[in-house]
């Protein structure tokens, strides 16, 4: 007697090879709509689903497969279920072959209709292929169109097919159906619940190595929200971006995000190294290289602005870079920066990142909303008997918004819109004030009258005491301090000004 497979795919590829190497092995089909037309279409001896269970596809094809003909077929214990199976006729099923209406293809289109969404959310199919995993003891579950091959080798070799590959493919269904509930899921829900986060996610490539050569990597994009920053951008030219790229890529767009004017950051080892805004991009990158040309070598350089031939020849004239990332290029750029041709040339969508962040720690993920909090001169408190005056305030916002993005614990100085100098990831503030400083005087920077930022507040006044000496004139911090008293009574000394912001952003 022949065994029976039942085939029902939205996506036919190898569908037709696959059904007849089936039938060559003695296999008979039943199938679904669609599917059954192409079969019959490329002459393979199919029966329809109706024809086999006597009742015809209603509401639209809603109702095919749900029919007792059908699921207890797939769901027959073969030995113990024989007599009910005798007893009503039903024919067993040896082989499911079903993959899902696209619903996440259609649900990501933004010119469906609600209505032609939630008719791509597939009810019969799931409950097939459920049913089949089930039983994998007697049935073969096929979800993946890539394990055909594999299960028509194994027929061919041993005319069955092993407990070991069926509990494979089972095991596969089982993480195939479940995820594409939670697509469902997320889509109604949008990003409301963390518990469906990471299913938010698929993987669109597996890069060549991780943070270094013995690890492995792989980018994940969100699925429902439309692309932008990093996960928006377009290679134009270049290697490959790797893992650190990436992540460093993704904190220099994020960074220039938060400026108006013409602004570029410059970004290595996941710090911002110089920063600067000016009235066209040439005059921004040569300011931000100059904030600190050392460690802009080999860096990551993000515009907010198109960028011009003019700006791209100087890039490749000036310095060795990894990734130049900017909204948009002219012609004569992309032109320009193929006599570089391993310079990874990028375009994003620009803005701020308002999505979660997700850091994996060892057996576990932690999860937070994004740090996307905006700090204008309204918010701003000042505390000091001093009163900063336009200039003051202006640098201080500057460098405010660059200090979210330099890890903690963060010191930044800055004037006329440019970093001076740069302190990160230190284990004390006071260290990163005086890495800061000495960044000043490598490269020439005067202090005196410059704004300093802090991501956090101040424990002590040795920090305003020190920014005294270098020629600071306002901080800008959170506050907050057990010692705030204190911290302000040592700027009044000082006739500094102070402003707290009340916001503040560590960034581990």
């Amino acid at each position: 007697m022949s065994k029976i497979a039942l085939i029902s795919v939205s996506n036919k590829d190898g569908i037709i090879d696959f059904a007849k190497n089936l039938i060559s092995l003695d296999y008979k089909i039943i199938s679904t709509g669609g599917t059954y037309q192409l079969l019959k279409e490329n002459n393979i001896n199919a029966i329809e689903v109706s024809e086999h269970t006597g009742f015809p596809e209603i509401m639209d094809g809603r109702i095919k497969t749900l029919h007792p003909k059908i699921h207890a077929g797939i769901l027959s214990r073969r030995k113990i279920d024989k007599k009910i199976i005798e007893e009503h006729s039903i024919d067993e099923i040896d082989i499911v072959v079903v993959n899902l209406y696209p619903f996440y293809s259609t649900a990501k289109d933004p010119n469906s209709a609600e209505s032609e969404i939630i008719e791509k959310i597939d009810i019969g199919g799931p409950t097939m292929l459920r049913a089949a995993a089930k039983n994998h003891e007697h049935v073969t579950t096929i979800v993946d169109p890539n394990d055909y091959d594999l299960v028509i080798k194994e027929l061919k070799k041993n005319k069955t097919i092993s407990k070991s590959l069926k509990k494979q493919l089972a095991i596969k269904v089982f993480s195939h159906t479940a995820n594409y509930d939670l697509e469902i899921s997320n889509y109604f829900n949008g990003d409301q619940f963390e518990e469906n986060l990471l299913l938010s996610y698929e993987k669109t490539e597996n890069l060549r190595y991780g943070e270094n050569p013995h690890q492995t990597a792989s980018f994940f994009k969100h699925k429902f929200s439309k692309p932008f920053g990093i996960s928006s951008s377009i290679l134009h030219q270049g290697k490959e971006m790797s893992y650190n790229n990436i992540a460093d890529t993704d904190t220099a767009i994020d960074c220039v995000c938060n400026f108006a004017e013409p602004t570029c950051v410059i970004v290595k080892h996941a710090n911002p190294c110089g920063v600067s805004s000016r009235k066209n991009l040439l005059d921004a990158y040569q300011s931000a290289f100059e904030s600190d040309p050392t460690s802009a070598f080999g860096g990551i350089i993000a515009f907010n602005e198109k960028v011009s031939g003019e700006v791209a020849q100087r890039l490749i004239d000036n310095q060795f870079l990894e990734v130049v990332a900017a909204p948009a290029y002219s012609d004569e750029s992309l032109k320009i920066f193929t006599a570089k041709p391993n310079v990874r040339v990028l375009s994003f969508e620009p803005k701020i990142n308002d999505k979660n962040k997700i850091l994996s720690v060892s057996g576990g993920l932690l999860i937070q909303s994004a740090d996307n909090k905006i700090i204008t001169e309204d918010n701003l408190e000042v505390v000091t008997k001093k009163v900063p005056n336009k200039d003051e305030i202006q640098n201080a916002l500057f460098a405010w918004k660059v200090c979210k993005y330099v890890k903690s614990n963060a010191i930044v100085f800055a004037a006329s819109e440019q970093t001076l100098g740069i302190g990160a990831g230190q284990m004390s503030r006071i260290d990163s004030g005086k890495i800061a400083a000495s960044k000043a005087k490598e490269f020439g920077f005067s202090l005196n009258g410059a704004s300093m930022a802090s991501d956090a507040f101040f424990p002590f006044r040795d920090n305003v005491d020190n920014a005294h000496e270098l020629g600071i004139k306002c901080i800008i911090q959170p506050g907050g301090s057990i010692k705030d008293e204190e911290v302000i009574q040592a700027a009044n000394e000082a006739d500094m000004s102070m402003l707290f912001t009340k916001v503040r952003h560590f960034r581990h």
